[in-house]
């Protein structure tokens, strides 16, 4: 009966247009209230969750997107795959995919990416005669390797609710990030060939080089994050903030994306942005506090085991059910939502919890480019001025692709354990 109030009050509030924060804690406060818990344990929930160092590392990962994204530090990305991929035939689409990914592995968000490199990418390639729904559909796919490589915002969120180690979930994300920009790589060169894209004239070696040096700060960001965690030098939060920091730098010396006088700005946009993350955050892990305390997730663990579920079907039914919530929820929502319930089921039916970490994220990312609402579409259409329809042609062989992958990660296991393993031994 609770479970059917909450269904009712979940999808009721949506409908009428509520934010996802106040859908969640308006949820969670009257489910405290039927269940006869006083509602001043909401707020202790809240409050004892939120005060989490791990948790800090969020909005700091946040700011330092934002710097990047104001820096310039997009445009220098661009340009060293241009260096490398001239006079190769669709050499644009290519250096897209190419891009986005070193951009996601720096900022950690794939709307970021997506928004960053549409900006400089999607003129460049109409002006040079690649179809816009193409175009389109290569940015917004390739926007969404940003959630599942290092450092990942949804990987952080998945360590915190899950209890597991957000190093080792960075080390998992790495393979199967790069098996989907392989994918993606894949089809764009096809697809040239197949449409006689235009060729990018090929740079001398002096100008590579220099090239290549002149995008050397921004992959700074990456490097001092994953050199401080994995050599022992600094945790994840205090990454973040090193982060933040370096990006900072790296945008005002050396690419001067925006003016001293404008980081104010630029810091309160980052704000504006953790702080809509913060607020999801604290109204979810409130809700998610409730659902353990109800039973809900150890009756479905009784359920799976007692019916005999075995494992391969337990993944195959919750891969279609995040599909279908990719649908309609965003990333953080669905992660907060769902991962309560899921995460005390996976080492009864013998699925290791950092596998599903990037099960899980790989289902968001296809979320993000799955209509109606996900929002690298809706972020390409803004932007380029395209109807959503446009868009979502351009994306629908990257969406196979991501299905694909999506199959290979949920059965091929050691793709993502192997690198864990190897450091964590």
């Amino acid at each position: 009966m609770t479970v059917l109030l909450f269904l009712v009050l979940f999808f009721g509030l949506l409908a009428v247009g509520l934010p996802i924060f106040l859908v969640l804690g308006v949820c969670a406060a009257i489910l405290y209230a039927v269940s006869g818990q006083p509602l001043i344990g909401v707020a202790q929930v809240i409050i004892d969750q939120l005060n989490s160092t791990t948790l800090m590392a969020l909005p700091l990962f946040v700011m330092a997107a934002a710097f990047m994204r104001r820096g310039g530090v997009a445009q220098a990305l661009v340009d060293l795959a241009v260096a490398w991929l001239g006079g190769v035939r669709g050499s644009l689409g290519l250096v897209t995919v190419v891009a986005c990914t070193l951009f996601a592995a720096i900022c950690g968000s794939s709307v970021a990416t997506a928004l960053a490199m549409g900006t400089i990418l999607l003129p460049a390639m109409l002006a040079r005669g690649y179809p816009r729904s193409f175009a389109l559909g290569v940015i917004g796919a390739s926007g969404t390797i940003g959630i599942v490589v290092p450092p990942s915002i949804a990987l952080i969120l998945y360590g915190i609710v899950a209890e597991q180690s957000v190093p080792r979930l960075f080390l998992a994300g790495i393979l199967p990030g790069l098996l989907q920009a392989t994918a993606f790589f894949g089809w764009v060169w096809y697809t040239a060939r197949r449409n006689n894209f235009p060729i990018e004239p090929s740079l001398p070696w002096r100008r590579r080089l220099a090239v290549t040096w002149a995008a050397l700060p921004a992959l700074a960001v990456p490097a001092v994050v994953l050199v401080g965690i994995y050599g022992g030098l600094v945790t994840v939060t205090e990454a973040a903030a090193v982060a933040a920091v370096v990006a900072l730098f790296v945008s005002l010396v050396f690419y001067r994306g925006f003016h001293p006088a404008e980081t104010l700005a630029v810091v309160a946009d980052g704000l504006r942005s953790a702080g809509a993350i913060m607020l999801i955050v604290a109204s979810a892990l409130a809700f998610g506090h409730w659902m353990t305390q109800s039973g809900i997730p150890a009756a479905l663990v009784h359920f799976t085991v007692a019916h005999g579920f075995r494992t391969w079907q337990f993944l195959l039914a919750i891969n279609v059910l995040l599909l279908v919530l990719g649908c309609f929820l965003e990333v953080t929502a669905t992660l907060l939502l769902v991962l309560p319930v899921l995460a005390p089921a996976l080492v009864p039916l013998g699925v290791d919890p950092v596998h599903f970490a990037i099960i899980f994220t790989h289902n968001m990312e296809i979320g993000l480019v799955h209509p109606p609402v996900g929002l690298n579409l809706f972020v390409l259409s803004t932007i380029s001025n395209a109807p959503i329809g446009e868009v979502i042609r351009g994306i629908l062989p990257f969406l196979i692709l991501l299905l694909v992958v999506l199959g290979i990660i949920t059965y091929v296991p050691i793709l993502t354990l192997w690198l864990p393993h190897l450091v964590f031994h």
